[in-house]
């Protein structure tokens, strides 16, 4: 048995040519573009295809089963209750919903995995009742000695344990007797230096050791005789293979499937924005701003039922400002004599309550 870190595989490319045959036949040189008398045998062809891996999935193609993942993920995330709290106040439900997306993306990755590991017929995705146990014996080898010595080692799941590991997803290439053991983290981010991603990964090794024994026992006789676990991050940072760290944009090469890393950002992009949009209303009722309402004469927007202070003028209410120039008007008048129609009242400015984004990469 091999027990490492995950390495690209070599993948193959695969990529598509002209028939240099057909052109030659034609016996005559192809014209640019395709225009003039050989335009039928010049058309434009579409361009070479890179392919890394034998297998390939197209957003299209899962669109409606990953949209659905999005809905019942920010159903989850607007239904939660939170409690109260004399701190935050009113603003605790925009804390809840804050806490409610950490967990709720990194479920969405999760499921999103699964269904696009479907693409693989030689995958099988492993997702309920992963708990595996954190052997005494496999602890210890793992902090007392380096990884790569560690190499063909196969422990018991049975012996003697310290409490227990459950990745979120376990991984198992039949083709190539293959298991992987991943966590998928919405950003690592928040790891910073701090001690618990070491202890993430003492805990990944320590499970990787015991695995193949685990599988065999648990899972129907399944066989395997290399295990490689990855922290995959959902933020897609900087990867660093060596220690077992991953970007999502490179998930590709885990599940050997061309598209899933091009899904995965799809699917980060369109949850963001509902997340978003989510977020915004929330603010705008802690914040008492409710949506503008457009009537006949003009757009007005209200706080709290009460119309928006010019802010661009004296720290005065719409209503004071009304009865100061009802005031100094004499029956539509000017000081001079003369009608004057130009008074417009001063327009409210509209807030817009949200968060900021990042960019757009192209």
């Amino acid at each position: 048995m091999s027990t490492n870190t995950v390495s690209v595989p070599c993948g193959e490319v695969l990529r598509s040519m002209i028939n240099a045959a057909e052109a030659a036949a034609s016996g005559s040189r192809p014209r640019p573009f395709g225009f003039g008398r050989n335009a039928a045998l010049t058309a434009v062809r579409e361009p070479a295809v890179l392919r890394r891996h034998p297998h390939l999935v197209r957003f299209a193609d899962v669109e409606a089963d990953l949209d659905l993942l999005i809905d019942r993920a920010i159903a989850a995330i607007a239904d939660g209750e939170p409690v109260e709290d004399d701190i935050l106040g009113h603003y605790v439900h925009i804390a809840s919903l804050v806490r409610a997306v950490s967990f709720r993306e990194g479920k969405l990755l999760e499921q999103a995995v699964e269904r696009l590991a479907k693409a693989n017929p030689n995958m099988i995705v492993l997702t309920q009742l992963l708990k595996l146990p954190l052997v005494k014996a496999a602890l210890e080898a793992v902090s007392g000695n380096d990884w790569s010595s560690l190499d063909s080692i196969k422990l018991d799941c049975e012996s003697p344990a310290k409490g227990s590991y459950t990745p979120d997803l376990i991984l198992v290439n039949r083709a190539r007797h293959t298991a992987y053991i991943l966590d998928l983290k919405r950003s690592l981010a928040s790891y910073g230096d701090t001690s618990r991603l070491e202890e993430l990964k003492l805990k990944m090794m320590a499970s990787a050791m015991v695995l193949p024994d685990w599988l065999y026992k648990n899972h129907k006789r399944l066989m395997v005789d290399t295990v490689e676990v990855a922290i995959v991050d959902g933020a897609s940072r900087p990867s660093d293979h060596a220690t077992g760290i991953w970007a999502l944009s490179e998930i590709d090469d885990l599940l050997e499937i061309d598209g899933v890393a091009a899904c995965m950002a799809e699917l980060r992009l369109r949850f963001g924005r509902r997340v978003q949009q989510l977020l915004e209303a929330e603010a705008r009722k802690a914040l008492g701003v409710v949506a503008p309402v457009v009537s006949d004469a003009a757009a007005t927007t209200t706080v709290l039922g009460k119309p928006l202070i010019a802010l661009n003028g004296p720290a005065r209410t719409y209503e004071e400002e009304r009865a100061m120039a009802a005031q100094d008007d004499d029956n539509g008048h000017d000081h001079f004599g003369y009608f004057d129609d130009h008074d417009d009242e001063p327009e409210p400015i509209r807030i817009r309550v949200g968060f900021a984004r990042r960019p757009r990469r192209h």
